[in-house]
């Protein structure tokens, strides 16, 4: 197994006494007192114990230093993929107990491969294991670590409590960040898509309404000079008795860009809007650009990003990557889609607005672009399925207002002749696509 080596860090050194230590300390001086007090030696017998106690575990401790590092087999997986990793723990003096744990943002689960008798409980909410450390030996505790959420997390810190014999004074070593592992969104895999009604003079997989060089057959007409023999139909020039020629499609691609909104935000951190709305646009990049077709993005939100429109593979991973560094930044600055390079909205480039339409500024922004003539489609990512139980009548009146003004804006859209199909983020997104396909057809536009 091939392990991502990180080097050592130092971590800062907290003494720590524990609470047995104050008790023993107070026990102590109270049967000192009460001695003095009493004018009898039975109590000073009794607490002289404690204060043994007390004194060995103020001058017994000793200070080491402690050094932390983290292996692990890998730093790009997919959403519920695990990887292994080492955590590596190094004391200058031997440490008999020792209290491990790694902090994980919340996106990451760990679990600890260690035997059930060498397992600890809780600590601050993180799973912790207690080990011993031999001085100047690297003790290695075997991780399993299993991405919940995409996005860029960084692993750490790590804490270390090294306590004494007795485990009266403990010194709490806290290292910074070890390492960042990159969890990419899960796409699910698309059969089919929403087929755009313009195609790009490139070379693709996707055929044209146009007429010319190609291999699917479109009509047959007569024989004008300069066309090629081979193109000849011999059964009607046959039948008509004279020369016929086939025309084709040709097979280009399509340019897609997937507009998505990040102005609004709903949710929990596993489960929210945003989450929702990068796999679905993982899962429709990964698609077109699977049928040759040229994608963008354009994350509109407090913060623009954009990527112009490109085929291959390595579209593919800049949109991933432009994807992990997505998030809902709070702005009330007014946004419209002057703001977005022209080069990032493409000619002839259908539009795939995922958008959960909560903020004044996308639904506007979404409008301009369908009066510029552009093939639009939306995916509104329903809020509603992170609304609670609402039992206050005047808060039940206030949501279904919501969903009335809601409907309202559907119809502005659909008015306009743009799709739109909501999704609550769990069904299938080929059902998603094919209650696109559907409203199109209604709508009487030509597909391929």
């Amino acid at each position: 197994m091939t392990l991502c080596l990180h080097r050592p860090r130092k971590m800062t050194n907290v003494l720590r006494r524990s609470h047995k230590l104050g008790v023993y300390g107070f026990l102590a001086a109270v049967c000192f007192i009460a001695g003095l007090i009493l004018g009898r030696y039975e109590p000073v017998a009794v607490g002289g114990p404690f204060l043994i106690l007390v004194l060995v575990g103020l001058v017994g401790t000793r200070e080491s230093e402690v050094r932390t590092a983290l292996r692990i087999s890998q730093e790009q997986i997919l959403e519920q993929e695990e990887l292994t990793a080492e955590l590596v723990v190094e004391a200058d003096a031997t440490v008999p107990c020792a209290e491990v744990s790694l902090c994980l943002p919340s996106g990451v689960t760990v679990e600890y491969v260690l035997p059930e008798q060498e397992t600890g409980g809780l600590l601050w909410g993180c799973r912790i294991v207690v080990v011993r450390l031999p001085q100047g030996k690297e003790r290695v505790i075997p991780l399993r670590i299993r991405g919940e959420r995409w996005g860029i997390h960084e692993l750490g810190p790590a804490t270390v409590i090294c306590r004494d014999y007795l485990g009266l004074v403990g010194r709490e070593h806290i290292s910074g960040k070890l390492a960042a592992v990159r969890i990419y969104p899960r796409p699910e895999r698309l059969r089919a898509a929403i087929v755009p009604l313009e195609a790009q003079p490139f070379v693709g997989s996707r055929v044209s309404r146009r007429r010319g060089e190609g291999i699917e057959f479109a009509d047959i007409r007569p024989y004008m000079p300069g066309d090629r023999l081979r193109r000849v139909n011999w059964h009607a020039t046959t039948v008509k008795n004279s020369l016929f020629v086939n025309e084709q499609h040709p097979e280009n691609n399509s340019d897609i860009v997937i507009f998505l909104d990040t102005f609004s935000e709903a949710g929990s951190d596993k489960e929210s809007i945003l989450t929702y709305a990068v796999r679905a646009t993982a899962a429709l990049a990964r698609y077109y650009l699977t049928v040759r077709d040229r994608v963008g993005l354009v994350a509109f939100g407090g913060i623009l990003r954009w990527l112009t429109p490109a085929a291959g593979e390595a579209q593919w991973y800049r949109i991933v990557e432009a994807l992990l560094e997505t998030e809902s930044v709070l702005s009330f600055a007014w946004k419209d889609i002057e703001i977005v390079p022209r080069r990032a909205l493409t000619p002839q480039a259908l539009v795939i607005a995922i958008s959960p339409l909560l903020d004044e500024r996308t639904v506007q922004a979404l409008l301009d672009i369908r009066r510029r003539g552009f093939d639009l489609v939306i995916v509104e990512v329903s809020p509603l399925e992170f609304v609670g139980d609402v039992k206050d009548p005047l808060a039940d009146l206030a949501l279904r207002l919501w969903r009335l003004q809601r409907e309202a804006i559907r119809f502005r859209y659909e008015q306009a002749g743009v799709a739109v199909v909501q999704w609550d983020g769990k069904a299938p997104l080929a059902a998603l696509v094919e209650g696109a396909r559907t409203f199109r057809r209604s709508m009487h536009h030509v597909f391929v």
